[in-house]
């Protein structure tokens, strides 16, 4: 009998794993929007073209989770608007500099993760970091608060070339409740959302 009951046990066990598992792909499925996945063709291709074919897609996916929850019509009291939350200065600007952008259009979806990614891009492009997955985190921050910014603090940092808990969390000379957002904006993406898109790409922070 005792074989019998070992047997019994490590099955019963091996199905609540099971139950466990499937209960947690679940939740992390119902986490992500439902929005979302009539985006993520349109967000990967877009990723690929400006980035190529090894774009961080899971980490837009989660910046996009971040900005808007995959709200096309989402708009801010401050007046950011669309999937990618571009004010309209920033929109008017970016459109400007890509000829590939054409005219602006910031509730429009294919444009707003075009843009994303465009602007995500040029913010790369200008920044010296540690490895891959804190230059991203700097890009996140000068996303949400600027460049300038992120010069800033890498010049007053004793560790400039890394973001996360370090350089991101000196404050530049900014009102403390900017300082709290932006510091928390990298992390939360990073951290928090992008490993619920990592079936959807890349993860700058694997």
């Amino acid at each position: 009998m005792r074989p019998i009951t070992r047997l019994a046990i490590w099955v019963h066990v091996g199905m609540l794993l099971f139950v466990a598992g499937a209960c947690l792909s679940v939740a992390m499925a119902q986490a992500i929007p439902r929005d979302a996945h009539r985006h993520q063709l349109t967000l990967k291709r877009e990723a690929q073209h400006v980035w190529g074919l090894n774009a961080p897609i899971a980490t837009f996916a989660a910046q996009v989770h971040q900005e808007s929850r995959w709200r096309e019509s989402a708009r801010s009291p401050v007046g950011a608007v669309g999937l990618a939350q571009f004010m309209p200065a920033t929109s008017t600007w970016i459109s400007g500099l890509y000829a590939s952008l054409g005219e602006r259009a910031p509730t429009n979806p294919t444009w707003a993760l075009r843009a994303l990614v465009t602007y995500d891009k040029w913010l790369s492009d200008r920044i010296k970091a540690a490895n891959d997955c804190e230059r991203m985190a700097f890009t996140l921050s000068a996303y949400n608060g600027g460049l300038g910014w992120v010069y800033k603090r890498q010049k007053i940092s004793p560790t400039p070339g890394v973001c996360l808990d370090r350089t991101c969390n000196l404050n530049p000379g900014v009102a403390q409740a900017s300082q709290a957002e932006n510091q928390h904006y990298p992390v939360v993406i990073l951290r928090k959302f992008e490993p619920l898109y990592a079936s959807w790409g890349t993860r700058s922070c694997a």
